[in-house]
């Protein structure tokens, strides 16, 4: 079992009514997964380059930009063990999601959802055609130090892009629609790195949000991570890579995405994340069985 299979242990340190900003709790992990990015992307022939995460870690400070700068050869994210194998997950997911996207804009679809959107600059750095509206939920302070970190760069939105300031454990669906999403327009969701921070049940009432809000023609990309076996979970307690990350999540078994969807009259297709990246071709760092893709069209 893999270091980054580990990450999914401790559930009982997760409450339904716990909260996080930028700098703490679910909200850090948005820094983490930037720099991950950011370190990933630096590769000659990386899969994926994000330049605006280096600009999201360098604007958090401390010992965030210590870590791009090399002076913390420490890090978990330096690890062969953890790190570049995270690297690598990063990196492969941001093409993969990227891809999903570029084929949603071919298809004529103008109206994208990025739920838990944290630190995504899609609607920044991706060639939208004209008339697309990206709508970004998250909680206010962490979609604040974005639009606050890009417009101090002098960076501007390609896509008409509208924050919708939000926890997704609250009437998320209504706050989209009140910031103008229309449900009758094909959509293209978006969850990346979002479902293991929430619990089994919550994922089911986002599913259904999301169907409810979905007129043929919608599609939705998701990343999804099966609930790790009991040995794996055992060991992730005696280990500190990634354990203060690994208390927020939720490692409790859950409706595949998949299957869910095509019960409900979805067609879709999954792709374990060793399988795309060997893909991509590159050779895994690791073994990533648990971790898996998925892009699913309402016909």
């Amino acid at each position: 079992m893999t270091e980054l299979a580990t990450i999914g242990t401790l559930a009982s340190m997760r409450t339904d009514g716990d909260s996080w900003d930028i700098n703490a709790s679910v909200g850090s992990t948005a820094l983490f997964v930037a720099a991950a990015r950011a370190l990933g992307g630096r590769a000659a022939d990386a899969p994926a380059e994000d330049p605006f995460a280096e600009l999201f870690v360098r604007a958090a400070g401390g010992e965030w930009v210590d870590l791009l700068d090399g002076r913390v050869p420490d890090h978990p994210l330096l690890t062969p063990e953890f790190g570049i194998q995270f690297q690598q997950h990063q990196v492969a997911r941001t093409r993969y999601f990227d891809d999903y996207l570029h084929a949603a804009a071919a298809a004529g679809i103008r109206q994208v959802v990025i739920l838990g959107a944290g630190l995504d600059a899609r609607a920044y750095r991706l060639p939208w055609p004209d008339g697309t509206v990206v709508y970004e939920l998250d909680r206010p302070q962490v979609l604040e130090f974005k639009r606050e970190t890009l417009a101090q760069a002098g960076r501007r939105p390609i896509a008409e892009r509208h924050e919708v300031p939000v926890d997704l454990r609250e009437d998320w669906p209504k706050a989209l629609c009140d910031s103008g999403f229309d449900p009758a327009l094909p959509t293209a969701w978006l969850v990346e790195g979002l479902l293991i921070y929430l619990s089994p049940a919550a994922q089911d009432q986002l599913f259904d949000a999301i169907v409810s809000l979905s007129t043929p023609g919608s599609r939705v990309a998701i990343e999804q991570m099966d609930p790790l076996p009991a040995e794996a979970a055992a060991t992730a307690e005696q280990d500190d890579a990634g354990a203060d990350w690994v208390r927020l999540i939720y490692n409790d078994p859950r409706g595949e995405a998949t299957e869910w969807f095509t019960a409900r009259g979805w067609t879709g297709e999954r792709v374990d994340l060793t399988d795309y990246i060997r893909h991509l071709g590159h050779t895994p760092a690791a073994e990533q069985s648990l971790i898996n893709l998925v892009t699913i069209v309402r016909p």
